[in-house]
């Protein structure tokens, strides 16, 4: 579609030309196309709307890529991307093969800094910081951070680091007052305060910046220098406290106010500072404003009304089985109680949450305080399920290791999105949890092969109160199968075998399992039998199974939806130290590659990964010495 501002831009240097009126229309066209954009492909449009002016001010007064843009999170890049020369790519948007959701330093020269979990932009940007410093050929550091992210403990260790440093560098906070939900805590009631504030606020970096803005910002600035830098007994914004010069918040949807405020602010600044913007997620397109997410992450839609084209699923999602599984446990035991960061929707927390409302913490992008808070809930005597996404954990490992396993405390662990993900990428994929669980003495980790032992898990997890256990389950719908309506606690450590055969042995962690099935039948076409096994258990394992397994057949298979390192390599250890490898039984561990996969659809990423019934089935055969003719399922 022919949009006149926006044709005549292809890097940002381009932009030098537009007058301010014309940035302006630049940025209305810049919305549009995102809109038109992200309505073929889906995606994070919310969060990329509300920045579409601050995104045109950022390189319209910034010299990119000398300069350095780096968004936190990135799933608000989109206008950014499309002004950085990939606006003809844009249709390939978190397709395979296509340009990723997420900032990404292997994509463009652009993109700095890849990022997809949040709160890591300022460090980052110091990092450049220094570099610049010490003589490297870089220019500024602008981190773009939102309200949500800004309250995780990473970014206040950043600008605590940064104040202290008081080097030149720029920190633009993103003040949607919205997070993906909505965020809590004191910062968020802290800075909805100086959004309230009847005075608007902003303070200049000398004492001569009011000559620099137009008339009634002037004034406005006057005003507001007296009451945040406690000319009138108050004192200092928490930001200046740790060394920030402050300025805000301005409006980030005004171009005028944003140019201003950029432009005054580059060319004066000698320390660390940072412009507080309040945006609107969703800025611009009525359906997404209106939303209870601002279209936060969309489907494919039409642009005329909003309407999302999403598909009616076969089977009710693993997330929502765990959301109401727990909710429903919780009616009999009050003891129970659940914490989130800041993804309550995403991890099924929502429905707890909403059937016990006194029970659920939503800590926030704090996924460190959460699984410590978690401890000292468990410490008290209560039963915590802590539900937070597989990579998303990652964040939070050292509390697992140091405050709940070398405790033994009893915190129940809810990982989402194990295994690969789709259309999110690497970034957001569950590979590692098995891994970096099972190596901690004193917990139990378990992996759900369809969603009615997702419901057994939940009720395992409430029922074991001696330490630390951890369920996992993928994205998506389930399998189909009837879920009960209240779980029955497994025994621990113990798999179960769902077919008995003579020649091969798969045994299954997890919700691989399905595939496995597929596998079942490509080889049993061969007149080959094939005993299956659901371990259910990466630790403790079942010996028992294990050594039934390995005595009886000529080849034995572990499959799972993790790296190397987890399941597979727990059973070999077993296996070696019990001498079961020393005679002819040929063994081979499936696991995901030893490398990051990049965007696809889950099965195109589990073709690439050599995870698909037909490399199940040929290296099951490959291991038994058949030569099989296999075609794919």
């Amino acid at each position: 579609m022919h949009r006149p501002h926006l044709d005549r831009v292809t890097v940002p240097s381009d932009m030098s030309s537009l007058t301010d009126p014309e940035l302006g229309r630049l940025a209305d066209e810049v919305r549009a196309e995102t809109i038109a954009a992200v309505s073929q492909t889906g995606g994070h449009l919310g969060s990329s709307l509300g920045v579409v002016e601050l995104t045109v001010a950022l390189h319209a007064v910034f010299d990119a890529p000398r300069d350095k843009i780096i968004w936190d999170v990135g799933h608000q890049c989109y206008p950014h991307k499309i002004l950085t020369g990939r606006r003809d790519r844009m249709h390939t948007l978190r397709q395979e093969g296509g340009i990723s959701g997420f900032t990404k330093r292997s994509e463009s020269e652009y993109d700095p800094f890849g990022a997809a979990h949040s709160s890591t932009s300022i460090s980052a940007a110091l990092g450049f910081t220094v570099g610049r410093d010490m003589g490297q050929p870089t220019g500024d550091a602008v981190a773009v951070i939102g309200d949500g992210a800004i309250g995780a403990g990473m970014a206040f260790e950043a600008m605590n680091a940064a104040g202290a440093e008081g080097r030149r560098m720029f920190v633009i906070l993103n003040d949607n007052e919205m997070s993906i939900a909505p965020p809590v805590g004191a910062l968020s009631k802290y800075l909805s305060g100086l959004y309230a504030s009847p005075l608007g606020g902003l303070k200049e970096m000398a004492s001569d910046i009011e000559k620099s803005l137009p008339g009634p910002l002037r004034d406005q600035a006057r005003r507001a220098r007296q009451l945040v830098t406690g000319a009138t007994g108050g004192q200092g914004t928490l930001f200046e406290e740790l060394g920030f010069e402050y300025i805000g918040p301005i409006d980030g949807h005004d171009m005028g106010q944003l140019l201003a405020v950029l432009r005054t602010a580059r060319a004066r600044a000698t320390g660390p500072v940072l412009i507080h913007a309040c945006t609107v997620k969703g800025k611009g397109y009525a359906p997404a404003e209106g939303a209870a997410d601002c279209g936060h992450g969309v489907a494919k839609f039409d642009v005329a009304t909003g309407l999302q084209s999403k598909s009616r699923p076969n089977a009710p999602s693993y997330t929502k089985v765990f959301g109401q599984a727990l909710a429903k446990l919780a009616q009999t035991d009050p003891t129970i109680v659940g914490i989130t960061a800041a993804m309550p929707g995403g991890t099924g927390m929502d429905i707890f949450g909403k059937a016990h409302p006194a029970r659920m913490f939503d800590v926030g992008i704090a996924e460190q305080h959460g699984v410590t808070f978690a401890a000292g809930l468990a410490a008290a005597g209560l039963k915590p399920f802590c539900a937070i996404y597989s990579s998303f954990l990652q964040r939070g490992y050292d509390q697992i290791v140091h405050d709940v396993a070398l405790q033994n405390l009893p915190v129940r662990f809810a990982i989402d999105r194990a295994g690969l993900v789709g259309a999110d990428g690497a970034t957001h994929a569950g590979a590692f949890d098995v891994g970096y669980l099972s190596a901690l003495p004193n917990m139990t980790v378990m992996a759900a092969s369809d969603e009615a032992e997702l419901v057994h898990m939940v009720a395992t997890a409430a029922a074991h109160d001696s330490g630390p256990i951890a369920f996992r389950y993928p994205r998506g719908e389930g399998e189909g199968v009837e879920v009960p309506d209240v779980g029955t606690p497994l025994e621990i450590g113990k798999g179960r075998v769902l077919q008995s055969g003579e020649d091969i042995a798969i045994l299954s962690f997890g919700a691989h399992l399905g595939e496995a099935r597929k596998a079942v039948e490509l080889i049993d076409a061969q007149g080959l039998t094939v005993t299956l096994a659901d371990a259910r258990f990466a630790k403790p394992l079942d010996h028992a199974l294990i050594r039934k397994l390995a005595g009886s057949h000529r080849a034995l298979i572990t499959l799972e939806q993790g790296a190397v390192g987890g399941f597979g390599a727990m059973v070999l250890q077993y296996m070696a130290g019990e001498g079961l490898l020393d005679g002819t039984l040929a063994v081979r561990t499936m696991t995901l590659p030893d490398r990051f996969i990049d965007q696809a659809a889950p099965d195109a990423m589990y073709a690439d990964a050599g995870l698909t019934a037909t490399d199940i089935a040929a290296t099951a055969a490959q291991a038994a010495g058949v030569k099989m003719a296999l075609t794919s399922i």
